[in-house]
């Protein structure tokens, strides 16, 4: 395999991923993002722990789906993030939901 082709199988991979997360997106209520990943989900549980000194986020996902190009199976059931790195959840407003078809 040559790195042209490599390349354009990466690329083949990440349009159907962009195409899955446009049809899927409608399905969820809430958007999470890590630094590691990127989320949807129906159900999110935010908590701040702390360690001592230092501060952590908890955060418990339900009915989700995982933006991973290389997962086969990317709708889960329960996802646990546990970091120390910003967490950003919000909330999908059903009417800002405006994907073009052609893309």
């Amino acid at each position: 395999m040559s790195a042209e082709d490599l390349d354009n199988y990466e690329t083949d991979a990440e349009l159907a991923l962009y195409k899955e997360y446009r049809d899927v997106i409608k399905l969820f209520t809430y958007v999470v993002e890590t630094e590691r990943r990127f989320y949807l989900a129906n159900k999110v549980d935010f908590n701040v722990r702390s360690a001592g000194q230092d501060v952590y986020f908890d955060v418990q996902l339900s009915d989700a789906w995982v933006w991973d190009v290389y997962r086969s199976n990317r709708f889960v059931k329960n996802v646990r993030i546990v970091t120390f790195k910003d967490v950003n959840v919000e909330e999908v407003q059903k009417s800002d939901i405006d994907i073009p078809d052609g893309i």
